[in-house]
């Protein structure tokens, strides 16, 4: 597969996201006007939007892949930037004004109109924060120009004039905050990085009432599927925005109801008013036959609701009837709408017409005919895109990209990153976790490595998260990188030439075993991979040391045996020989026999054999189950103890050559090597 080489840097890309349908328009700026290039469209396969707001994400997304897989086939490129419009759903407008008076006559550059500019739209922002809907979080979509004066003078620009007192005053657009992010996420899903973002009536009206043309009294009514957006423009400024929830899917929708259809057949039912006989099936599935004048007839109620909606939100906004209105969308191809727009703001119906006419003075095509009402929108896009129409004195740059704007007055820097995804962690990174064992008791504490610190500058020096943003300010931000966590291995803690054995939570382990949080490590100076085997016992003795079945002494008949004492068992005292004649000591009588006792335990199996000449005491032997098997150890000099260490020897495990774990166990809980034993203690030494 051949791969398309990337988007151009002049190539504009845009796209409008209806309810109804979605237009892809691409082009470049020629001679001072946008040349369009390709235009595509595709409808929704189902009601992915409502009200001019995204409801399904995922199909929205797929819908826009489309569009722009076939746009780049005709363009022979991969597109990844593109220019978008929010709906004015919920929209609000503010109007803001701000003035700058300096000590003396200045030469008035961007820089000051960007700083006068964005004091007008702070001015705005705290307008909106005083009423209802304060505390909710909007996003600012865009900003025209009211009207500038210079030393009191009305100006229609400043740029290149001198003087010393200058004001502004601006009509700023806002939007919730969850209207924008859902396109937000559209974008994202499509493969395609947002590059400018504006309102629909702001680029509609970019596109079918030019600067030059409003210095009449105008209106822009863009009636879409789901909302229908309105502009007016005076005196060569736009003085405000404003939304109507009703449009073109109400008029489907009575279709709907009346004739009992799906909703893609009431649109193409919509679209084919003009034909003498329309022929559908019904939600029933019975073929239906009907005229087109029954159908005209069933919406003229709608359509009226529609056009008083319209005329309503006109006359509030404009403060009466306008000069002109233009109307826009593919609502607007609804036969009669035209006139009952007229009719409902009581004006000629010469005064009201379909946008189109106009589009000429900003856009032109070799390929395709624009003039056509439900272009105004995607071709506005692209018009106010390519030809710097977009009102972007406050923006901020984050990382050489537009940041989204959350705004609510005073931004810091860290208000915006976190606007932009970004979080406090990302600002100030982690420490690496602490490791934190138990070696013999004692507890160590191993630190994680230190965070490499974020890099943060604003307008390319260093600040701190606190610092205000401004209007044109540009922001570096390297997230933090959080510390490798604390690691330990036993060799690292106990050093490669350790020989001794080494249990972590009972179990033994090699050097190479790598150390977690809570671990119980105990150690011991005996080596458990050179096992020291014990001296060979004495002649005579029975066997130490190893597992072996002991014999229970020939008992009597338990009719006749007497009964056996409820005493401890005792081993009897050495008997010793004369000094003068030494000889080898006496073995004890065999004791009385006795009954046994039910159930016998394996402790009960035998008795405890008595030593012989030469043996060491038996007062200090111990008896223990080793893997199910009964062990008899000597006692140790001096009457030491013995640990589970001590059996290792004894388990038939080869330690040195470990390939696997071993569990320790004594009486069925886990333990270290280094517990100490007590008589009867049921040792377990085994693979795991």
């Amino acid at each position: 597969m051949v791969k398309k080489k990337p988007q151009d840097s002049g190539l504009i890309f845009a796209l409008d996201i209806g309810t109804r349908s979605i237009i892809g328009v691409a082009g470049q700026v020629t001679d001072e006007r946008f040349q369009v290039l390709a235009i595509e469209k595709e409808e929704h396969g189902k009601r992915a939007m409502l009200d001019g707001q995204i409801e399904d994400i995922a199909q929205v997304a797929k819908v826009a892949r489309r569009v722009t897989d076939r746009m780049e086939e005709k363009l022979d490129c991969a597109l990844e930037r593109v220019c978008v419009a929010a709906a004015g759903r919920a929209l609000r407008t503010e109007q803001g004004s701000y003035a700058m008076e300096f000590p003396e006559t200045v030469r008035i550059t961007n820089d000051i109109i960007s700083r006068l500019e964005s004091g007008a739209v702070a001015a705005a922002e705290s307008a909106l924060g005083q009423g209802q809907e304060g505390e909710r979080r909007f996003y600012l979509v865009g900003y025209t120009v009211a009207g500038y004066h210079l030393d009191h003078y009305p100006m229609s620009t400043l740029r290149n004039h001198n003087g010393q007192l200058l004001e502004a005053t601006v009509v700023a657009t806002f939007l919730p905050r969850e209207v924008v992010e859902s396109l937000y996420a559209v974008m994202e899903a499509s493969g395609l990085e947002v590059a400018s973002l504006t309102l629909e009536p702001i680029a509609a009206l970019n596109a079918a009432i030019p600067a030059d043309l409003r210095l009449l009294n105008l209106v822009l009514a863009d009636i879409g599927a789901g909302t229908t957006d309105i502009a007016v423009c005076r005196d060569g400024t736009v003085v405000g925005y404003t939304m109507a929830t009703i449009a073109g899917d109400e008029i489907t929708e009575e279709l709907m109801r009346r004739y009992l259809v799906p909703f893609s057949t009431a649109e193409r039912m919509k679209t084919q008013m003009d034909e003498d006989t329309l022929t559908y099936r019904d939600v029933l599935g019975l073929e239906q036959k009907i005229s087109g004048a029954q159908v005209r007839e069933t919406v003229q109620q709608p359509a009226h609701a529609l056009a008083g909606e319209i005329a309503q939100r006109v006359v509030a906004l404009n403060g009466g009837t306008p000069s002109a209105l233009f109307l826009a969308g593919g609502g607007s191809k609804l036969d009669g709408i035209r006139e009952m727009v007229a009719e409902a703001l009581d004006m000629d119906e010469g005064r009201v017409a379909l946008a189109g006419n106009n589009y000429d003075i900003t856009a032109f095509s070799d390929s395709y005919e624009l003039n056509d009402p439900e272009l105004a929108t995607p071709l506005g896009i692209a018009v106010s895109a390519g030809l710097g129409l977009i009102s972007d004195s406050y923006r901020i740059m984050l990382n050489g990209k537009p940041a989204k704007l959350f705004r609510s007055g005073a931004l810091t820097v860290l208000e915006l990153l976190m606007m932009n995804g970004y979080s406090s962690i990302d600002l100030l990174g982690r420490t690496g976790k602490n490791l934190s064992i138990m070696v013999d008791g004692q507890r160590m504490l191993f630190r994680g490595e230190p965070a490499v610190p974020c890099v943060l500058r604003l307008n390319g020096a260093e600040a701190a998260p606190s610092t205000v943003v401004y209007a044109g300010d540009s922001i570096e931000f390297v997230p933090a990188v959080s510390g490798a966590p604390a690691q330990r291995t036993l060799k690292d803690l106990l050093g490669a030439d350790f020989t001794g054995g080494v249990t972590v939570n009972g179990r033994l382990v090699d050097l190479d075993t790598r150390l977690s949080t809570g671990d119980q490590v105990a150690t011991s100076t005996r080596s458990v991979r050179s096992p020291v085997r014990p001296a060979p016992p004495p002649p005579r003795a029975e066997p130490v040391g190893e597992t072996f079945p002991v014999e229970r002494p020939r008992e009597e008949s338990p009719r006749t045996a007497p009964p056996r004492p409820e005493q401890p068992r005792t081993v009897p005292p050495k008997v010793e020989a004369p000094k003068a004649e030494p000889a080898p000591p006496e073995l004890p009588a065999e004791r009385p026999a006795a009954p046994p006792a039910p159930k016998p335990g394996p402790w009960e199996k035998s008795p405890e054999p008595v030593p012989t000449a030469g043996q060491r005491s038996l007062s200090t032997a111990l008896q223990v189950m080793l893997n199910g098997k009964a062990l008899l150890l000597p006692g140790k000099p001096e009457g030491a103890p013995y640990y589970v260490m001590d059996l290792l020897e004894h388990s038939g495990i080869d330690f040195e050559h470990l390939d696997r774990g071993v569990e320790l166990q004594v009486n069925g809980t886990e333990c270290a090597f280094t517990q100490e034993l007590r008589p009867r203690d049921d040792v377990v030494i085994r693979y795991l």
